[in-house]
């Protein structure tokens, strides 16, 4: 029968290592429940100012639940991830960390905001500015069989940093099989997060979870895969939405035109700061690949949901 496991809180890793012992050993069906650290691994506190951000030690960065291994796994098979439940824990974090985000050479400042996420299904950004609470998991991932122990910043075929926004509750990941056993990880979760974290961080918090696993050796996928159940973004869905484009012969260049175009907006439209819209940009706003076919010039969209205003 199937079991449920407690995944032990002390155990943390912080690189890819495909020479770590399993801290479970669980099989296809089984369900893991875990406690996770948020990202910074308690460098970062609700009482933190900016200033912390420059003291921030990386190699702490990161911290993974597990490797958790799965009976029966061997490179070729997918590995199932099922979101049976998911629930932020408190509080969390966004930051402008110098030297990361998509507008980097912009924002060159440090820039902290902390969130309260005890006030029920949104938390506030300002007063007026209302942002959804939709948790997930940065980073799932089996691990990589490399020996070079890549770390765990870049996503790669394995799964690892996605930070897709998508797999939220009733969600599932499916994870082509790099190494014996699969050796899964998780970790880096989000309270709320905009498709691309344009600044580098979502909404980073610690989280509570409860995964599924399940093995398929009747299939083999080259990258992760997902299913996520319902609409997309049901919440925001009927107010609307205000979208800025960015047209460039190069597809990151257009990403960068249209963000910044949509960070003056905010920042005009709504009377804040342009630092602050970036943030906001990085947790509500989804970029999206509008034309790609049209050579030699791209489209990237920025999509602001206006249900969090007012």
């Amino acid at each position: 029968m199937a079991q449920t496991h407690y995944y032990p809180e002390d155990e943390v890793h912080y690189i890819w290592d495909n020479e770590l012992d399993p801290a479970l050993t669980i099989a296809p069906g089984d369900t893991v429940v875990y406690h996770t650290r948020e990202v910074s691994d308690g460098q970062i506190t609700p009482d933190s100012t900016a200033d912390a951000l420059a003291t921030l030690d990386w190699d702490r960065l990161y911290p993974l639940a597990g490797p958790v291994a799965i009976e029966g796994a061997e490179p070729g098979d997918v590995l199932e991830v099922e979101v049976l439940d998911i629930h932020t824990q408190g509080w969390g974090w966004t930051a402008v960390i110098p030297g990361f985000g998509l507008l980097e050479e912009d924002f060159t400042e440090p820039y902290l905001k902390i969130f309260d996420l005890t006030t029920g299904d949104y938390t506030h950004f300002k007063d007026d500015i209302a942002i959804l609470i939709e948790p997930f998991f940065g980073t799932m991932g089996v691990n990589p069989a490399d020996p070079l122990k890549p770390p765990v910043m870049p996503p790669g075929p394995f799964g690892g940093n996605m930070d897709t926004r998508h797999l939220t509750k009733g969600s599932r990941l499916f994870l082509p099989v790099h190494d014996s056993g699969a050796l899964f990880s998780c970790g880096d979760a989000h309270a709320a997060q905009g498709d691309g974290e344009v600044c580098v961080t979502g909404i980073e918090c610690p989280m509570y979870a409860s995964l599924r696993f399940d093995l398929h050796k009747d299939r083999s996928i080259p990258a992760p895969q997902f299913a996520t159940p319902g609409p997309l973004t049901p919440m925001v869905e009927d107010v609307g939405w205000y979208a800025a484009m960015g047209v460039n012969p190069d597809l990151m260049q257009a990403a960068k035109d249209s963000l910044r175009a949509m960070v003056d907006h905010i920042s005009t439209t709504y009377h804040i700061e342009p630092v602050e819209a970036y943030v906001l940009a990085s947790l509500v706003v989804d970029l999206k690949i509008s034309e790609i076919v049209d050579k030699p010039n791209w489209i990237v969209s920025s999509y602001l949901p206006l249900a969090i205003f007012g």
